[in-house]
């Protein structure tokens, strides 16, 4: 589907359009330019479509029932309520890029984005692509992010970050310390408590969704609500509680959705104030108390990881800065799948169609323009 024209000894290809990134996110771009007869190419750095779901921890279960997990065009295969395991959502993603045959290259790590004149540069190692329009299709989470003061710990504390935590067997035996309590801090805090570790969570508390996701309740209304309308509709840059929200949800944690607060306390996980430093090889947290702990799992968040886009394009917080995703200040670039990049549901599976139809809209519209000036000038 990419227009290619290669040109050996460069090693470079001209495309109408690059979409960097072979997730949910750019998957959903690829189709919606298909749907608008946009030729373009996916770039992935994964071995294979759907790792960047099949390396989170073992026993993830994604948040949103299977009858809201399917992108655009292709329903999610699983009974409607139930919530599917990250395994069945890499398989989904992958069977959607054959099932539209969207053009992705496994394998292909994106080093640098640049200009060239009035087009992009984009280098993959010996490759180098020459496009017309680039969209960065990936989320805020590249880059694990710690805290300083975690090279101070005792050497024999097993530290993982959330990135690289799979399940319970990657820790010594002995305590566990989990620091940040949003979604992925209080699952693993629970799974390790519950596989015998004394288990302690700190960081403040995000909140939490005041219903069983998987209960009677959510199946009938309260899910549909909460999705739908008021992560899709009502928390969007469009409306001002959308915009009042939006720096909290950018910076801050998400409340809890699967777990509820009595849930950690079942299990035996210990809630503490955040972790403000180390005093001889200890966690020390805000109250004065250390911690003697054997393993510590960061759930600390993520740098935004962009550092290889070579453009002006980012704010002094180090994100890009865009309306809905389209960077007025580089015309050709776009973003989507960033955290509450038009909605709360922007990082979601279903929201990021509506993202994605959206930048797919804007990018046809540009090629369409940039034909019609091309014959005004033959024609002329």
């Amino acid at each position: 589907m990419a227009d290619h024209t290669r040109t050996t000894a460069l090693s470079m290809e001209r495309i109408t359009t690059v979409v960097i990134g072979g997730g949910q996110a750019g998957l959903s771009v690829g189709y919606h330019l298909a749907q608008r007869g946009v030729s373009f190419v996916i770039l992935d750095a994964n071995a294979r479509i759907g790792d960047a779901w099949r390396h989170r921890w073992d026993s993830l279960r994604i948040f949103t029932p299977a009858k809201f997990a399917g992108l655009d065009g292709l329903r999610f295969p699983a009974p409607p309520n139930s919530f599917p395991t990250k395994d069945a959502m890499g398989d989904y993603v992958e069977s959607y890029a054959r099932h539209f045959s969207l053009p992705v290259r496994s394998g292909v790590r994106v080093e640098r984005l640049s200009r060239s004149g009035d087009r992009f540069l984009v280098v993959a190692g010996r490759q180098r692509f020459d496009a017309d329009n680039v969209v960065v299709a990936m989320s805020n989470h590249q880059q694990p992010r710690t805290p300083p003061f975690a090279a101070e710990l005792d050497p024999r504390v097993v530290q993982l970050h959330s990135l690289k935590y799979r399940s319970p067997a990657q820790l010594q035996p002995g305590s566990v310390l989990v620091v940040g309590a949003g979604n992925s801090g209080a699952e693993i805090a629970r799974e390790a408590s519950l596989n015998g570790h004394r288990t302690w969570l700190a960081g403040r508390d995000t909140g939490h969704i005041p219903f069983d996701i998987e209960g009677l309740v959510a199946r009938l209304v309260a899910t549909r609500l909460v999705l739908r309308v008021l992560f899709h509709r009502v928390l969007t840059i469009g409306t001002p509680i959308g915009r009042m929200v939006r720096p909290k949800m950018l910076f801050g944690g998400a409340p809890l959705i699967r777990l509820k607060p009595r849930d950690l306390i079942a299990a035996g996980v210990e809630r503490v104030p955040r972790v403000k430093g180390v005093t001889a090889g200890r966690p020390i947290l805000e109250d004065g108390r250390t911690l003697d702990v054997d393993n510590v799992v960061w759930c600390t968040g993520f740098h935004p990881g962009f550092s290889w886009i070579d453009l002006p394009v980012f704010g002094a917080d180090g994100l890009p800065q865009h309306k809905a995703g389209i960077v007025a200040a580089e015309p050709g670039l776009y973003f989507v799948g960033l955290n509450f990049l038009y909605a709360f549901s922007s990082e979601m599976i279903h929201g990021v169609g509506r993202d994605a139809a959206r930048i797919a809209a804007a990018i046809a519209a540009r090629e369409t323009s940039r034909a019609n000036n091309a014959a005004r000038q033959t024609a002329a």
